[in-house]
Formats: C-alpha cells, structure tokens, sequence
C-alpha cells in the first residue's frame, strides 16, 4: 500500500491561473444568481451554456483587467457584473458577427439571402 500523497500547496500554481478559476466561478456564481432569481421557464442545456457563457467571459475580462484596476473588491465587481450581463453581450456579438458576414454575402452576391439572378436567365429586354 501506498503512502498517501501530500496535500496539494495553493501556492505552488501560478497566480494568473488561480485568479483565472476565481474570475470564472465569480461569473458563473452571478449567471447563477440570476437564473435563480428569473422565473421564467429553461432548459438544462440553456442553463449550462449561459453559465458557461458568464464563466468564460468573467475569467477573459479578469485576466484583462488584471493591471488597470489595483482593488481586489472592485476587480470582483467588475468580474460578477459581466458574468451577470455576459448572455446580452455575447448575443449583441453574435448578431454583429451574423449582421457582417451577410453584409459581405451581400456585397459578393448582390442581392440579399444569396437569390441573385444568374446572368441572362432573365426577363429579356425588347
């Protein structure tokens, strides 16, 4: 039998790699928060892609505020605040992104949702 392995030291991993897991779960602890407090009805899937959402997002914006805000209270505001509002942001995102992209198949195609007319398969001109 083996003996049994020593307590694993907090202070043997890097800083930003602990500050990253604490920014996560601050987000994911607010997008929590507030689909207890919301009361309409979601799904499972719905629910984990939205604290994921806020997870994710919290720990880019932690690591990114990491030298402009010296406050450890006001670092873990900033960090609950946008997990809380991260869903709104990352849908704003996703409509930007979609918005554009058609934007671009507009431009190619010349004409919106991809129906332009091949050349001369059309009315013919008299």
């Amino acid at each position: 039998m083996s003996p049994p392995s020593p307590p694993i030291d907090p202070e043997s991993f890097p800083r930003e790699l602990k500050d990253g897991v604490i920014a996560s779960i601050l987000g994911g602890l607010a997008m929590t928060a507030r689909l207890l407090l919301s009361t309409e009805p979601v799904s499972l899937g719905w629910v984990v892609r939205r604290v994921l959402a806020a997870a994710i997002t919290a720990a880019l914006v932690g690591y990114a505020i990491t030298d402009h805000i010296e406050s450890p209270g006001l670092r873990m505001g900033v960090v609950g605040a946008t997990g809380y509002a991260a869903p709104e942001c990352l849908d704003y995102l996703m409509r930007y992104i979609k918005a554009r992209g058609e934007k671009e198949v507009t431009k190619v195609n010349g004409k919106p949702n991809g129906k332009s007319k091949a050349p001369g398969k059309g009315k013919r001109k008299r």
